[in-house]
């Protein structure tokens, strides 16, 4: 889970809410030419990773995920800090569940990592077959999360162990260079699980 600096809001939907939260409307009305502009800014500020397991991410195969369920908390259904780009948008029969369609609706403020917390990658540690844990035993919290968002599942484990194949007879200094340097503001796919493993 790779921390997520929070920019403004786009200014479509700041004018959006403006004129329309007065009207008593809500997520759910929102128009699709200003939803397809706040998805495109949190996508853009995620560096174009997945909210929870950093899987590579784009407009049509994402969602916007409600970090405090609107169903639980409809007072945050527009708040910009409460929204993230999270992976699999349509989901194919028999798909396992993960990241956001994993959490649903689930949510304990004590027992759930946000990327917004700054410490975040620091809670998460991964082994070299792309299996993710607990970077201490002891957090309740980040084993909760690792469940719950499905974070360890076999399709999950596989691409992490494909990122970190693919960079393996990269030198220390390649690597560095290209965690460090977004090609075109995208970060690289799986950048907290190739930097714990290879660094």
């Amino acid at each position: 889970m790779k921390y997520i600096r929070k920019k403004a809001e786009p200014p479509k939907f700041t004018l959006w809410k403006k004129q329309n939260i007065p009207l008593g409307m809500g997520y759910g009305q929102l128009h699709s030419d200003v939803k397809k502009s706040l998805h495109t800014s949190l996508i853009q500020e995620q560096g174009g990773l997945c909210c929870y397991c950093e899987c590579r991410v784009r407009q049509e195969g994402s969602h916007i995920e409600h970090f405090c369920p609107q169903q639980t908390f409809p007072g945050m259904g527009l708040k910009y800090d409460n929204l993230h780009a999270s992976c699999q948008r349509e989901l194919q029969p028999g798909e396992p569940l993960h990241c956001g369609h994993g959490k649903a609706n689930w949510f304990d403020q004590d027992l759930l990592v946000s990327p917004l917390d700054p410490g975040c990658e620091a809670r998460f540690k991964f082994t070299a077959i792309g299996k993710m844990v607990a970077a201490d035993p002891e957090d309740v919290a980040a084993r909760e999360t690792i469940d719950k968002l499905g974070l360890n599942i076999e399709k999950l484990q596989a691409l992490r162990k494909g990122a970190i194949d693919a960079l393996m007879d990269n030198s220390p200094d390649q690597i560095y260079q290209i965690l460090d340097m977004p090609i075109n503001g995208e970060f690289q796919e799986f950048l907290t699980t190739i930097r714990a493993v290879l660094t």
